[in-house]
């Protein structure tokens, strides 16, 4: 099985066969296409490329268009790469959509997060921050970070104030509740990283 690309419509609620209500994501994935395949031989890998989303031919840079006449494929606003085990399975044009899951499959979904921009250790790693009250001037600030004298510097990987969030999440293991190929839409139990419109990935958990 070969993932896919989506874009992330917003969460709802479902109800299962038993009338239990459980959150859902809906995703909407339109078939992705094959642009190039690339071989051991050829390339050093086996793996496959997918375009995602049309776009307007006039929007790609000329080596992207160059791309795209060469393997004679539509222009696309996304590419992602898998790799492959067998790449003589795939061909150049073809489609691969929605029909690999079924409902009560299990799959995995990769995006990029919610960016929160330039956040304090409070927010970003959840720091109890000093007193709040009896005169305290300490209250979210992140506090010693440094040493003594020797070796006198701050460590790599200590927790200190930063740009939180837009990292690459990937959640595992969601249920597939619904596949509905005709409208090209994907329900999956629980949430999936990043905002409604964001570009995902999926791919079977058995993989």
């Amino acid at each position: 099985m070969l993932a896919t690309l989506g874009e992330k419509v917003g969460m709802t609620q479902f109800f299962l066969d038993s009338g239990e209500s459980v959150g859902a994501t809906v995703i909407k994935s339109e078939p992705s296409v094959i642009v190039q395949v690339k071989t051991e031989d050829r390339d050093g890998y086996n793996g496959v490329q997918l375009g995602y989303k049309d776009t307007e031919r006039h929007k790609l840079t000329k080596p992207m268009k160059g791309h795209f006449d060469k393997y004679n494929a539509p222009p696309k606003k996304f590419l992602v790469e898998y790799q492959v085990d067998d790449p003589e399975e795939y061909s150049s044009g073809q489609e691969i959509g929605l029909g690999q899951f079924e409902a009560g499959g299990r799959v995995d979904v990769t995006g990029n997060s919610k960016g929160k921009g330039f956040q304090g250790v409070v927010k970003r790693w959840g720091f109890s921050g000093g007193p709040k009250t009896h005169g305290s001037r300490f209250h979210r600030a992140p506090g010693s970070v440094g040493m003594c004298v020797e070796p006198g510097r701050v460590l790599k990987g200590k927790k200190l104030p930063g740009r939180t969030g837009n990292t690459r999440v990937t959640v595992q293991n969601l249920a597939v509740l619904r596949v509905d190929e005709g409208e090209d839409l994907l329900v999956v139990k629980g949430s999936v990283p990043g905002p409604r419109g964001n570009i995902l990935q999926i791919r079977s958990s058995d993989d």
